[in-house]
């Protein structure tokens, strides 16, 4: 991988978005956490990397494979990628805690993510809720990192379906879309209900990590 990566995580004033959503919740946004170039540069290696199931955490002692809840592949790259982009997101720490107004310790390992058609993630929290009892509780902070292009209609190098959607049973607000590109980070909290809906055409690809 270009050696241009180790660089990756500069980014300007204008590349900095943080934002919040008013007619749903809160949401911390950087819409160039990673340029084009190296999001492809990441996405070449994605297609190359081994993969296994991706997991469920829950109310037992350990991680589950369940496809009637989630059906995605989980991707291994190289450690040069995956320290970078645990580099990155630290530097941006700093930033995450001035916009939610918490502290927060370390980051998790980022976990690569691979959604062919008909993948897909149910509705669900990450943590912080007091009902998932294992480690994954320590959790405050989710974070996804989109790889790949949405659009609404089939076309070349994108997917349709696979939408990041935030909802609230306890809200009158209609369920969220976020709207993925290349680059684009988004942090929630992590007791946010949020889901993968399914891809309905091409290969959705993403980064996820939590800050505790």
């Amino acid at each position: 991988m270009d050696t241009g990566l180790q660089h990756a995580g500069l980014r300007t004033e204008a590349q900095l978005s943080m934002t919040t959503n008013h007619n749903w919740q809160e949401l911390f946004i950087i819409k160039q956490f990673f340029e084009r170039r190296v999001c492809a540069e990441i996405l070449a290696e994605l297609k190359a990397a081994r993969s296994e199931a991706a997991t469920l955490y829950g109310r037992g002692s350990s991680e589950s494979v369940d496809q009637r809840m989630r059906r995605s592949l989980h991707l291994l790259p190289s450690n040069k990628t995956v320290e970078l982009v645990s580099r990155n997101l630290l530097e941006c720490k700093s930033d995450v805690e001035q916009y939610f107004e918490i502290r927060l310790d370390e980051c998790e390992d980022p976990q690569f993510l691979h959604y062919r058609t008909g993948d897909f993630f149910v509705a669900h929290q990450d943590g912080n809720t007091g009902m998932v009892k294992l480690d994954s509780e320590k959790r405050r902070i989710s974070v996804v990192i989109f790889l790949s292009d949405e659009s609404d209609t089939p076309q070349p190098n994108t997917h349709c379906g696979g939408s990041l959607v935030f909802s609230d049973y306890r809200s009158a607000h209609d369920p969220f879309r976020m709207v993925g590109e290349p680059g684009m980070l988004v942090a929630f909290r992590s007791e946010t209900t949020h889901e993968v809906t399914p891809v309905t055409h091409g290969e959705r690809y993403s980064i996820v990590s939590w800050f505790r």
